[in-house]
């Protein structure tokens, strides 16, 4: 068997958690980038489809999306980076768990051949936004959208306030300085979510 030891990236609210586990845990960090690492065996891109298979239903059935999946690296600096999310939200205890039902998982199906790491984390308070779903569930909160503008590029920072299949909409500034700019999705070159200081 080999050693697992895991510390796990959540939202703020429980960034300053410290899980500590039994002596099979080698090790634990908490803080706003600290991730659950997980010891086992190891890579192989071709994979993924298997492991997303094998990772789904358990996932499904604890209250979870299987927000992203990636392998990086390479020999035995290879990570397989699973990154969870639920609409409330994912806390230390939410990659903990998570963290121990995927080894389970993968020390039965074994899909990789050599040793890598597996992380475990949420998508993080900055997370990208993919999809008109993503636009939508997060109408309300501040979003960062880099967008084109005839042959340039800016950056608008703002509340997203409304979503249609076409364009978003993003509220600009405050109080006397406010306004409202639309975006057409076609022109959207990355847009995440941005830190929110009037929420704290």
């Amino acid at each position: 068997m080999p050693a697992r030891f895991w510390s796990c990236g959540a939202d703020s609210t429980r960034a300053s958690g410290l899980y500590s586990g039994t002596s099979e845990y080698e090790a634990c960090t908490a803080g706003p980038s600290a991730l659950f690492l997980l010891r086992v065996s190891a890579p192989t891109t071709s994979q993924l489809t298997r492991i997303r298979e094998l990772f789904q239903p358990t996932l499904s059935f604890l209250g979870y999306e299987l927000y992203d999946l990636a392998l990086t690296g390479a020999g035995r600096n290879t990570t397989l980076r699973v990154q969870i999310d639920r609409p409330q939200g994912v806390t230390l205890d939410d990659c903990e768990r998570v963290s121990k039902s995927l080894s389970a998982l993968l020390d039965q199906a074994d899909p990789l051949p050599t040793r890598y790491d597996l992380e475990v984390s949420s998508p993080g308070a900055e997370r990208p936004l993919r999809n008109l779903d993503e636009y939508r569930r997060f109408i309300g909160r501040r979003a960062n959208v880099r967008h084109r503008v005839g042959d340039n590029e800016q950056v608008a920072e703002g509340r997203l306030t409304a979503v249609a299949e076409q364009m978003i909409e993003l509220q600009l500034g405050e109080g006397k300085h406010q306004k409202t700019v639309a975006i057409p999705l076609g022109d959207i070159l990355s847009a995440r979510l941005a830190i929110d200081l009037s929420r704290h």
